[in-house]
């Protein structure tokens, strides 16, 4: 399977683009979580969004880049999500390693800091994050706070 990534600003974004990825993160954080919470945090209009998508224009993997002192004080990665379609073939596994490539061309080998959902940890270790707080609960979903340590 070939996928397409591009990342855009938020103004860069087309109306179809933003209106494939509201999509896509309301069917994976809101219906398939059951979770209903107020996706549209105003963080967007201040991240890049990653994109991958299929030679069709079909959106099947996201993630947000929020620059540093808006989440956290470091750069961090978040709204992670790949189409129910596309999962258990490794996109998820390429959305984080395309996440990361991002984030160091364009702010370098720096740390980088994420608020993630407590079943995924093992995933997210093995990119390198570790786990630096206590469990908290965020939209009914346990969630724990991890960083990953600048490369050199």
């Amino acid at each position: 399977m070939k996928i397409n990534w591009k990342i855009k600003t938020f103004e860069e974004l087309t109306n179809v683009e933003l209106y494939s990825i509201l999509s896509l993160r309301a069917e994976v954080f809101i219906v398939e979580q059951t979770c209903p919470y107020l996706d549209t945090d105003g963080k967007d209009f201040k991240s890049f969004h990653l994109m991958g998508t299929l030679e069709s224009g079909n959106l099947i993997a996201y993630s947000r880049i929020v620059p540093p002192g808006i989440s956290f004080d470091e750069v961090s990665i978040g709204r992670v999500a790949s189409s129910p379609k596309a999962r258990g073939i490794g996109v998820g596994k390429v959305l984080m390693e395309q996440s990361i490539k991002e984030i160091y061309k364009k702010y370098g080998a720096v740390a980088i800091h994420i608020g993630a959902q407590l079943y995924l940890k093992n995933f997210y270790g093995s990119f390198g994050f570790i786990i630096i707080s206590d469990e908290y609960l965020e939209d009914n979903i346990l969630h724990i706070e991890m960083l990953r340590e600048p490369y050199f």
